[in-house]
């Protein structure tokens, strides 16, 4: 069983960075992993993904504003929020799932496999 730990988020005006952090418990050589969001109300979206090799993909709304990345040496995949805008305020959970390599894409084929507790990210005006 994989456990994911997330960190960071908070609170942050219009045009700040916050930076995500999820520690996995487990090493895989195959993966997709990554972020969704959510807000209240509303179904989980994806935010960004990334799998072996640095392939990644992110949400049309955060392309050019964030960062995906994986430290293999710590199993720490982070995610640079940059330039946050009051639509980016939800709550954030690392995913990630073993089978998925090949398909690591936005929008999702399927349901990911695995999911954190969710974190908080509250971006005002």
């Amino acid at each position: 069983h994989v456990t994911l730990e997330e960190s960071g988020g908070g609170s942050v005006q219009t045009g700040g960075s916050l930076t995500l952090s999820c520690v996995v418990s487990k090493t895989y050589s195959s993966y997709c992993m990554g972020w969704f969001r959510q807000t209240p109300g509303k179904e989980r979206e994806g935010v960004a993904l990334i799998a072996p090799y640095d392939v990644t993909s992110y949400s049309e709304s955060v392309k050019d504003r964030f960062i995906i990345s994986l430290d293999n040496t710590k199993n720490i995949v982070s995610l640079q929020m940059n330039r946050l805008k009051p639509e980016d305020t939800g709550t954030n959970y690392c995913t990630m799932d073993p089978g998925m390599a090949g398909a690591c894409h936005l929008p999702p084929s399927r349901e990911y496999e695995c999911w954190g507790q969710g974190i908080l990210v509250d971006v005002s005006q």
